[in-house]
């Protein structure tokens, strides 16, 4: 029976292999590959692309929507006249460029971050549900954010006390990951066992200080915790902006590097690949990138885990693709999130967390019964 099945296959294979090459006698097979790589190039270019003006038209609406309504080419025209010094209105240029335009940039910059972080990380730990909270990136934070806005207490004083908190509390998941896969091992297992462990660490003081919060310093923790884009000014803007970008370039220049991981450890080690330094290098860079979000906007979740499968759909497993899609995929999301939230029940604003956790939750079942049924 088993004889008879792998001859039905192999002849099937055959005949599939002859029709395709009876299509064109003439063409080698060689430049049939080129081909076929020149495609695949220009339709993974094409998703990139696609998801730029994505996040450039929501980012145009976005700028025309608010107590006073402006047009939408009328906001990019605004924009283009204020960075050459030929501002024409001051109430517009006041409205569009210091009131809204921090917002969507701080949206654009942590969709670049967030995304690109979360594809790297999956890679990095070979685990199609980690992200850069996984390492209790965000429960440290949270934990920092807890401690200076419930008991006061701060690292570092002045308006700035919050975002110092939340940034170096950040830090310590990662330096207690690194330490741990120096005693043990540099595994993904072991990676991601020492985050759950710290997060669960960092959640229970920060239910502690909870528990005797005042009631008005709670309230504005949960709304810290849900994020927002509405905390940063250009100063911190363009922070985050230096951040981001040097961290997205350091990852994809890796991205080669995380292609050959993804063989297997072995295999990447044949190649010449120190994996246990590489993990531990892209961990810090990640951990840098995500803390310095998060410590001006609060906690987002789902963009660094959804962004990911969805740029995978249609541009594949090769990272040098898959870290700029999932960035761009990753801007479009929060800023379209984020005009969402300010529209729904305007004049009222719903934070962008909410919103990125009611779109992330239906997509990530959707894309679990997908690939479940791609599996069978």
């Amino acid at each position: 029976m088993e004889a008879t099945e792998e001859r039905r296959v192999s002849k099937a294979v055959r005949e599939a292999a002859d029709a395709w090459c009876a299509e064109d006698p003439e063409q080698d097979v060689a430049e049939r590959l080129v081909a076929g790589y020149r495609t695949s190039v220009l339709r993974k270019t094409a998703f990139i692309m696609a998801c730029c003006l994505g996040a450039v038209v929501a980012s145009g609406i976005s700028l025309g929507i608010g107590t006073y309504h402006i047009g939408f080419l009328e906001c990019y025209d605004i924009v283009w006249k204020h960075f050459i010094g030929e501002v024409e209105d001051k109430m517009l240029d006041f409205f569009v460029v210091e009131e809204r335009l921090p917002r969507i940039s701080l949206a654009i910059l942590s969709g670049i971050g967030l995304a690109a972080c979360g594809c790297v990380m999956q890679s990095l730990m070979k685990n199609p549900l980690a992200d850069p909270y996984t390492t209790g990136i965000s429960a440290g934070a949270g934990f920092g954010a807890t401690l200076a806005m419930t008991a006061g207490i701060t690292v570092l004083g002045g308006s700035y006390s919050l975002v110092w908190n939340a940034f170096l509390f950040a830090l310590i998941p990662m330096m207690v990951i690194v330490g741990v896969s120096k005693i043990r091992d540099g595994s993904p297992t072991t990676m991601i066992m020492a985050g759950i462990a710290i997060m669960y660490i960092f959640n229970a003081f920060s239910t502690v200080f909870k528990l005797f919060a005042d009631p008005d310093d709670l309230s504005a923790l949960y709304k810290w915790q849900v994020g927002t884009m509405g905390a940063a000014g250009w100063s911190d803007i363009m922070l985050i902006f230096i951040v981001v970008i040097a961290g997205f370039v350091f990852l994809q220049i890796h991205s080669r590097k995380l292609n050959i991981l993804s063989t297997g450890d072995e295999s990447a080690k044949a190649m010449g690949i120190n994996v246990d330094s590489m993990r531990r290098i892209l961990l810090v860079v990640i951990t840098l990138v995500v803390a310095c979000i998060v410590s001006f906007t609060g906690l987002i979740g789902f963009v660094g885990l959804v962004a990911p499968h969805i740029a995978r759909i249609f541009v594949g497993s090769d990272n040098r693709f898959l870290i700029p899609s999932s960035a761009a995929f990753g801007a479009a999301l929060l800023v379209i999130a984020d005009l969402i939230g300010r529209t729904i029940i305007s004049p009222a604003t719903l934070e962008v967390g909410v919103i990125t956790a009611f779109i992330g939750g239906p997509v990530f079942l959707f894309l679990i019964v997908r690939s479940r049924r791609s599996t069978w």
